[in-house]
C-alpha cells in the first residue's frame, strides 16, 4: 500500500503542476529535493510571482524512523516505528477575485519493533478559502466533492463537509477558514470497508481536485479589482495564517517530526496584514463573505 501510494503522489503532483503552470502561462515551480535525517525526505515544488499565481507549493513526502516521544502521545502509543507519505498544497492566487485552495492527501503506516504493522490508515481532503463570494464558485467546487464521494458511498459528502466545516473553524476569531470542501482522516479498514477501498476513494478525490479548482481559476482571473480589495484579501490572509500556525495537525506534525521547515512553512501567504480591531462595512461585499464563514451553508 505504501508503495502504491507513493506513486500515485508522484504522478499526481506532475499532473498538478503541470496544469497549474498552464494557467498561470507565466511563471515555473521551482524544484527542490530534501532529505531528513532520520529518514525519508521529498519533493518541494514552488511556483511564485507569476501572472496568476503569487505563491504556491504543492509538495510530495515520504518519511518515516522512529515515532517521535511528542508524537507517541499524540497517538497514544509507545515505542513504534512509523511511516508518512502525502501530497500538500496551498496556492495563493494574486488577484483577491480567485480563491485560496488547500488540498492534502496522506497514508500513515506504524509498526512495532518487529517491523509488524500494527496501524495503517489514509487521510485528505480540499477546501476553498475566497476574499470574495461567488455563490456559483462554491457551488462547483462542492458539487465536484460530491460527485468524487458518491461514487463510493453516498454518505461521505454529508459526513466529510460536515468534519471540513468543523476542522478548519478558527476558533478564537469563532469562523471558518473559507467555505469548506472535504476533510477525512483515519480512514482504516473495517469489515465493510477494506484498505484497498480506502485507497481507492483518496484516489477519486485526489483526481477531483483540478475539476473542482481550474475553472474557477479560468473563470475569475481576469477580473478587474480595486487597492481596497487587495487590502481586505491580505487581511483575510492573516486569519489563513492564524489557523496554519495555531491549529493545523499537519503544521504541528511537520514541526514535531523534524520535517523540513522551508516545505511544511511554504503555506504562508507572502503578503498578509493585521489590522486593528477591522470589519468590513455594513451590506458589503466583505460582510457578505463573514456571514458565510460564521455560518457554514450547505452548497449543494
Amino acid at each position: 500500500m505504501k508503495d502504491k501510494f507513493y506513486a500515485y503522489i508522484q504522478q499526481l503532483q506532475d499532473t498538478i503542476t503541470s496544469k497549474l503552470e498552464e494557467l498561470d502561462g507565466t511563471a515555473k515551480f521551482q524544484q527542490d529535493f530534501w532529505e531528513r535525517e532520520e529518514g525519508g525526505g521529498g519533493r518541494t515544488r514552488v511556483i511564485e510571482n507569476g501572472a496568476v499565481f503569487e505563491k504556491g507549493g504543492v509538495n510530495i513526502s515520504k518519511v518515516h524512523g522512529p515515532l517521535p516521544k511528542s508524537m507517541q502521545n499524540y497517538f497514544g502509543v509507545e515505542d513504534v516505528d512509523f511511516f508518512a507519505c502525502g501530497l500538500s498544497l496551498v496556492i495563493h492566487p494574486k488577484s483577491p477575485m480567485v480563491p485560496t485552495v488547500h488540498a492534502n492527501w496522506r497514508y500513515f503506516e506504524m509498526y512495532d519493533k518487529d517491523g509488524n504493522i500494527v496501524d495503517q490508515w489514509l487521510g485528505g481532503g480540499q477546501d476553498l478559502t475566497p476574499y470574495y463570494l461567488f455563490d456559483e464558485d462554491a457551488l462547483h467546487f462542492h458539487a465536484v466533492c460530491k460527485k468524487a464521494c458518491d461514487a463510493h458511498n453516498p454518505e461521505f459528502y454529508p459526513t466529510y463537509k460536515k468534519k471540513c466545516d468543523e476542522y478548519f473553524w478558527n476558533t478564537h476569531r469563532n469562523e471558518a477558514r473559507g467555505v469548506g470542501g472535504l476533510f477525512f482522516d483515519y480512514c482504516k479498514a473495517t469489515e465493510e470497508t477494506s484498505m484497498e477501498d480506502w485507497y481507492n476513494f483518496v484516489m477519486e478525490v485526489g483526481d477531483s481536485f483540478l475539476d473542482a479548482y481550474a475553472p474557477i481559476v479560468e473563470k475569475r482571473k481576469d477580473l478587474p479589482y480595486s487597492e481596497e480589495q487587495r487590502d481586505w484579501q491580505e487581511i483575510r490572509r492573516g486569519r489563513y495564517v492564524e489557523f496554519n500556525l495555531v491549529h493545523d495537525k499537519g503544521t504541528l506534525f511537520g514541526l514535531k517530526t523534524n520535517g523540513r521547515i522551508e516545505s511544511i512553512l511554504m503555506s504562508l501567504p507572502p503578503h498578509v496584514q493585521w489590522r486593528y480591531d477591522h470589519h468590513p462595512k455594513k451590506g458589503s461585499e466583505e460582510e457578505k463573505l463573514i456571514a458565510v464563514l460564521q455560518n457554514p451553508k450547505d452548497w449543494v
